[in-house]
């Protein structure tokens, strides 16, 4: 399974990185910027190699959270709304200013489940994609947490289910050669591993 992988990322020229909250942030919610440097680091580096990179992040309400110092998330979701509007920010902030480092340019792309779905939305949001990688820029996806309320409010009744899920959308959109999910589990399992002992792995 790891040479199918390794053989899979050697052949890869279009690849889809998936980054979640809990490898951008600290368990206290602020922001673990050693290890947003390093992925920063390393997708430079494969855009060195001239592969084509786009990055799916979560970690705007959790930034945002800590941005405005608060003790824990709102509780209503106008105020998750406003405090990932603020979260957004702060994160493309920091990824511009890191990724500039490495002497790269980001650009964000905001997506909701209504532009995947609608052909005329999708072809104009393939085409912005298109046209950044053109021009060497790394998009840098997030969902749209400040419209896309479903997530925020229902939980598992989602509008992508989750930046996972999101992630495969995109590499679906722009034809990726290799979708990369960075993650704090082993792998995809049957059911959550975090609430079920019995959860099995699987690893194909």
């Amino acid at each position: 399974m790891y040479a199918n992988i390794r053989g899979s990322f050697q052949n890869a020229k279009r690849i889809v990185v998936k980054v979640g909250t809990s490898t951008l942030t600290y368990d206290n919610g602020k922001v673990n910027l050693s290890r947003m440097d390093r992925l920063a680091r390393v997708l430079c580096d494969l855009q060195n190699q001239d592969r084509e990179v786009v990055l799916v992040t979560s970690g705007a309400i959790g930034v945002g959270v800590g941005k405005l110092k608060l003790k824990e998330k709102p509780g209503t979701v106008r105020g998750k709304q406003a405090v990932a509007a603020v979260g957004q920010c702060e994160l493309m902030h920091i990824y511009s200013k890191l990724f500039s480092e490495y002497g790269h340019i980001v650009g964000q792309i905001l997506l909701t489940r209504d532009v995947v779905d609608d052909a005329h939305r999708r072809e104009n949001v393939t085409n912005t994609f298109e046209t950044l990688l053109e021009m060497g820029i790394v998009p840098i996806v997030n969902e749209n947490d400040s419209v896309a309320i479903d997530e925020i409010e229902y939980g598992e009744r989602r509008v992508f289910g989750d930046n996972d899920t999101l992630s495969g959308m995109v590499a679906g959109l722009i034809g990726a050669d290799l979708l990369i999910i960075l993650s704090d589990i082993d792998g995809f399992y049957d059911c959550d591993p975090h609430k079920n002992a019995c959860s099995h792995l699987i690893s194909e």
